[in-house]
């Protein structure tokens, strides 16, 4: 065969690959441009991954991507006047509407408020969770959090981490190509830093469909219960207390990731960090990742 002819079958088949990998969506990063992100945040009770990550599922659920909320407990033992069963459900009736304001899907298991212990039953419930849900990222309590149910539940997400792609390990359901990445709040340390804004008053709106424990439990808890509104416009600005605005390190986080100019103005923000065991993708790859960072 001729050598210009070779070369010009050479190229031409470079170009249908070429126009073959864009036609799917293909990037460098392995995420496709047009496919759906799937986020599950564990949290240990019903209003927890709302506090973690509200606002960014909230962005997420605007762009069309996919996420979950997993609540370790059904939450029985928070209040000062009611427990067992009776509060169990209307925790379970709380968080279905918070997911209905929120855009996701709201999981609540059955397992006791307080009680909560890093078993294998439960180690093996979250792999099985992480790969139904497909996860592209899974976010979850700190290790070092001020409740064992948050504890014990970052316990079980960091052993599960590693086994979700283990195929002998819960064989009953298929397990993931790749590992998500893995994420805990910020907080004092943050990697990523997501601008809420546009958002928040959704998040608290959201977040207040938990009346037992907003208007109720933490009142109770921090002594304020005779401070609780009646109004719903009052009620409103009374959950939005309970966060916090951006603090320094947080700030640092938002000019990287926004730039001066933007990162600057921001006044509230859900901020992550890689666990111990999570991979660490590039910057591109964390911007496919978080589409939202613009």
């Amino acid at each position: 065969m001729p050598r210009e002819n070779y070369l010009f079958k050479t190229l031409t088949m470079k170009k249908l690959f070429t126009f073959i990998f864009l036609l799917a969506g293909i990037s460098v990063c392995g995420i496709s441009q047009d496919s759906k992100l799937n986020i599950i945040v564990i949290g240990a009770h019903p209003d927890d991954c709302d506090v973690i990550a509200g606002g960014t599922a909230i962005l997420y659920s605007k762009l069309g991507h996919n996420v979950k909320f997993v609540s370790m407990t059904n939450g029985d033992a928070g209040h000062q006047s009611m427990g067992g069963g009776v509060l169990a459900k209307r925790r379970m009736l709380e968080a279905q509407e918070a997911g209905k304001r929120f855009g996701v899907e709201y999981l609540v298991m059955d397992n006791h408020d307080g009680e909560l212990m890093p078993t294998l039953e439960n180690r093996l419930k979250i792999i099985r969770e992480i790969r139904k849900w497909n996860a592209d990222i899974v976010i979850t309590h700190p290790l070092d959090d001020y409740h064992p149910d948050h504890r014990y539940t970052s316990i079980l997400v960091q052993d599960a981490s590693y086994m979700v792609i283990v195929p002998n390990v819960a064989p009953d359901t298929p397990p993931l190509k790749k590992n998500p990445v893995f994420l805990y709040p910020g907080f004092s340390s943050p990697e990523i830093a997501v601008d809420i804004d546009a958002v928040f008053d959704q998040k608290v709106y959201a977040t207040s469909a938990h009346e037992s424990q907003f208007f109720e439990w933490m009142p109770w808890t921090e002594g304020v219960s005779d401070k609780v509104p009646q109004g719903k416009e009052e009620r409103q600005k009374f959950v939005a207390g309970w966060f916090s605005k951006v603090n320094d390190s947080e700030r640092s986080c938002l000019r990287k990731w926004y730039g001066d100019t933007r990162g600057s103005k921001v006044v509230y923000t859900e901020t992550f960090r890689y666990t111990p065991y999570s991979r660490k993708p590039s910057e591109e790859e964390t911007r496919k990742l978080f589409p939202m960072i613009k």
